[in-house]
């Protein structure tokens, strides 16, 4: 199972038309690679995904109209998270938090998840809203860091980073699954 984790790091109080933009954006792209869609501290009234999904998709022209969103909710892929206290629940799998500066203990190729996904392994990959990315506590309660940019360090607007972030590691288990396919009918390569 692959998680894109959506971190609220706007108002923790009041939902703003950026937390409803950033969960129009992120169900497409969440639907389009088969990911699930988690929100972590969003400031809802309501806890239950499929009545939140409804009120997103009644409030929004963005995924024709909330669309995908009600798509993750009917699969149960559209998961609401309170922010962690001691670490994210196992389910979701291995906590990786996205972030331009990755720590060299903790950093994790793209590919490296590519081909741990392939194998069965599940991953919660975290993406901070905001400009100020993910907090420190999330960075380090993290068990491991992705720089999506391969190693060049380059900060992602969020909704980039909410497109390509999926894109690329479904891209690359496509390339894995190809070139084994390749290998079985052509053994010498």
């Amino acid at each position: 199972m692959l998680t894109i984790g959506l971190y609220n790091t706007y108002d923790t109080k009041k939902l703003h038309e950026a937390h409803i933009r950033a969960i129009a954006r992120a169900a497409p792209v969440a639907y389009a690679f088969n990911f699930h869609l988690a929100l972590i501290g969003f400031p809802f009234n309501e806890d239950d995904p499929k009545i939140i999904a409804e009120n997103v998709a009644s409030t929004t022209t963005i995924g024709e109209g909330g669309r995908y969103l009600l798509e993750l909710s009917k699969s149960n892929k559209f998961h609401i998270l309170e922010f962690p206290r001691r670490g994210f629940p196992p389910q979701f799998g291995i906590s990786i938090a996205t972030t331009s500066s990755p720590s060299s203990e903790k950093s994790i190729s793209a590919l490296k998840v590519a081909e741990d996904a392939l194998r069965g392994k599940s991953f919660f990959l975290i993406i901070g809203l905001g400009r100020h990315g993910l907090p420190k506590e999330i960075l380090k309660m993290s068990r491991y860091h992705l720089d999506i940019t391969d190693g060049k360090g380059v900060s992602l607007e969020t909704c980039t980073a909410i497109g390509i972030i999926p894109a690329k590691i479904r891209t690359l288990m496509e390339a894995l699954k190809w070139r084994g396919q390749l290998r079985k009918l052509y053994p010498r390569l």
